[in-house]
């Protein structure tokens, strides 16, 4: 058998290592009990509202929050009432970039492969502005997601390059989630703690 090169060695190791991280965090993020939860959210989106209200309006991708994920609904609807579009991004295939379709407060919902909400119908859009969710994320703007590479492979085809903008707890902040090659580096990431730009 041959001897691994050190490349597919440091490749191993990353994917271990980054699935014991995803572990850590996620487990983390589910710890927070709900008056610490509630109150890190609102500091999120204290800080998310001062970086996106000034804008003019544009059209916004955002997932439904699952496994204690930041709530993103309120700010959406209120830059809705100030003319913003907003939409839901959609895994229609497995290993494939994601569509978007528009969302409203009155959508109807359904559930993807994942069991993520998504508008059960609406017209397709590409977005200004996506935010991700994070697990983990590191001060060079790299994120960890939930493994399947969805928002990578949809947004290396996605032209012009949408503004993108991570959202999620400090906890998740590490010194390195060891990025892959595929790996996109966030515009921006807004925590609790605020806004830090990697533009």
């Amino acid at each position: 058998m041959p001897v691994p090169s050190p490349s597919s060695e440091y490749i191993a190791d990353s994917l271990v290592f980054r699935a014991a991280l995803r572990r850590e965090k996620l487990a983390a993020r589910m710890a927070l009990d709900e008056k610490t939860h509630a109150a890190l959210s609102a500091r999120i989106e204290t800080h998310l509202a001062a970086l996106l209200t000034p804008l003019p309006p544009r059209t916004l991708s955002f997932c439904a929050a699952v496994r204690g994920e930041f709530d993103v609904r309120p700010l959406a609807c209120l830059l809705i009432e100030r003319g913003w579009q907003a939409a839901m991004p959609i895994a229609d295939a497995a290993n494939a970039p994601m569509s978007f379709r528009t969302w409203t407060p009155s959508s109807a919902m359904d559930s993807d492969r994942y069991g993520i909400p998504i508008p059960s119908d609406g017209q397709a859009i590409v977005p200004d502005i996506v935010l991700l969710p994070l697990v983990a994320f590191d001060p060079q703007g790299f994120r960890l997601g939930y493994g399947g590479g969805y928002f990578d492979r949809t947004l290396a085809v996605l032209v012009p390059r949408p503004l993108t903008i991570g959202v999620g707890f400090e906890l998740a902040c590490v010194a390195d989630i060891r990025p892959q090659a595929h790996d996109i580096s966030l515009d921006a990431v807004v925590t609790e703690a605020g806004i830090v730009r990697h533009t």
